[in-house]
């Protein structure tokens, strides 16, 4: 399931035995309304499919047809739609210079262009949204089908400097519906993306205590670095230096000190690539508190190792579940649609009629080995560079049967290092430089159903590859079966 522009619900699967199929519900039907009411999104078709007693009017091919459905209340309809908005989704009408969708190569599939600022969309994939487009139709709304959490774009907390950022002058007021949306009770999410000589330094330091002051109910805040690609089009941007990361994490970890003593949780989470790129040690797994921003890249590394080495993580399930790879809004919706987040601690209508998005992909081979049980040759493992060194050093015991390549971004250039942003093509000239390996090991971050970011597909790869989910368990065992 996939946001789209169409501003139907196009129904592309009808379960068998469901009570959509006994009612004669076809493939490529147009629900026009669901119990005589237009429904705008995923959201409201789920309340309103949840009743025992259904009336579905459908286009089918400009012929009109109504279908009247019994059925138990909560009972599945059985049904699954084109898209997560039916409506036109709320576009982001902000120009902030750090877009990562500013930075794409021209020629990528439509949907990878769409930059929204939609709370739905925020609800439902954990998109980030500035709030810069939020009425109070959207508070009532949230409000009324507690729409719970929602993920929210900081980055600076002076009222110019985020309108500067933002390149709007609503950036510089629209903060205010977060303080509205905490106090009544919803759960938000924070982020700030860290841009060196715009928002770093005292700016983010003043931004640190600004949050503490006026947002202390916020569940968590990512801090995480500014992205670039070789087509970034703004000459004023650069990339962190190794002492500018450095120093983005000792500020985070002086507040998150801060913040235990006042609010009594860390608040405040330095992303990964931080640590990386400031040459950091990692925080100890269990330090992290339940992995509040593991989807922003917080403790992914510390919970890597952990599962690689066998090590219990309390909330294994929930990593399991978070939203992985790129744009996950736009193409990353599994096949059987939305699931409900099982630990959530409050009731939201999503726990009860699975709205959350998640995903997992298990072992997937191409058909070039359709049976990997053991090996005597070497395996390549494919990965980003962020990643390489990490993967390195828990692998060494294998010794030189096990090769750990990494898959250096020729495609979008600029910094990106993160394996979920990894392409066929870079992917595709590592594999043929590599031809002394029997198999090579991909992690399933950087696909999309079955595509990557560029369009190419596995079957597009020139040798054997087995696409493993991005847990350190998963790539334990594998090792283990085939080196036995």
């Amino acid at each position: 399931m996939s946001v789209s522009t169409e501003l139907t619900a196009r129904i592309v699967a009808v379960h068998q035995g469901s009570p959509a199929e006994h009612a004669g519900v076809l493939v490529g039907d147009v629900v026009t309304s669901v119990n005589g009411q237009v429904v705008r999104d995923i959201i409201e078709w789920h309340h309103a499919v949840d009743e025992a007693s259904v009336s579905l009017d459908i286009d089918r091919n400009g012929m009109p047809f109504e279908f009247d459905i019994e059925k138990r209340a909560g009972e599945q309809l059985g049904v699954e739609i084109s898209s997560a908005v039916f409506d036109r989704v709320q576009t982001c009408d902000n120009h902030c210079s750090f877009c990562f969708i500013y930075q794409l190569p021209k020629n990528l599939r439509k949907s990878l262009y769409l930059k929204d600022d939609d709370y739905r969309l925020s609800f439902l994939f954990g998109n980030f949204t500035t709030l810069t487009r939020f009425t109070e139709a959207d508070l009532e709304r949230v409000l009324d089908q507690k729409l719970s959490p929602l993920h929210v774009s900081i980055h600076v907390s002076d009222p110019w400097k985020r309108a500067d950022m933002l390149r709007n002058e609503r950036g510089a007021v629209s903060l205010r519906w977060l303080k509205v949306l905490l106090e009544n009770g919803i759960d938000v999410r924070g982020q700030i993306v860290v841009c060196p000589d715009h928002n770093n330094g005292e700016d983010l330091e003043r931004t640190l205590i600004d949050v503490l002051d006026q947002y202390p109910l916020l569940e968590a805040v990512a801090i995480v670095p500014l992205g670039l690609s070789q087509f970034n089009p703004e000459a004023e941007l650069r990339v962190h230096t190794s002492q500018e990361a450095a120093d983005v994490v000792a500020l985070c970890e002086k507040y998150q000190l801060v913040a235990e003593q006042l609010l009594g949780k860390k608040m405040f989470w330095p992303s990964d690539e931080f640590y990386l790129l400031g040459n950091m040690p990692f925080p100890d797994a269990s330090s992290y508190g339940g992995y509040p921003m593991y989807e922003d890249g917080v403790g992914i590394v510390s919970s890597f190792v952990e599962e690689f080495h066998g090590r219990k993580i309390n909330d294994a399930e929930t990593l399991a579940q978070q939203t992985s790879g790129f744009f996950a809004s736009v193409d990353g919706a599994t096949p059987g649609g939305y699931r409900s987040i099982r630990d959530s601690t409050i009731h939201n209508p999503a726990g009860d009629t699975g709205l959350r998005v998640v995903h997992s992909q298990p072992v997937e081979l191409t058909r070039r080995a359709p049976s990997v049980t053991s090996t005597t040759g070497k395996v390549g493992i494919l990965t980003g560079a962020y990643a390489a060194s990490v993967i390195s050093a828990l692998v060494s015991d294998y010794g030189d049967r096990i090769s750990v390549l990494p898959v250096v971004n020729n495609y979008f250039g600029g910094n990106t290092a993160v394996s979920g942003l990894m392409v066929g093509e870079d992917i595709r000239s590592v594999m043929l430089f590599h031809v002394e390996c029997d198999v090579f090991l991909l992690p399933d971050v950087c696909l999309s159903e079955g595509r990557f970011l560029d369009g190419m597909t596995l079957e597009d790869l020139p040798s054997s590859v087995v696409v493993l989910p991005t847990d350190g368990h998963a790539l334990r065992n594998f090792l283990e079966k085939v080196m036995q």
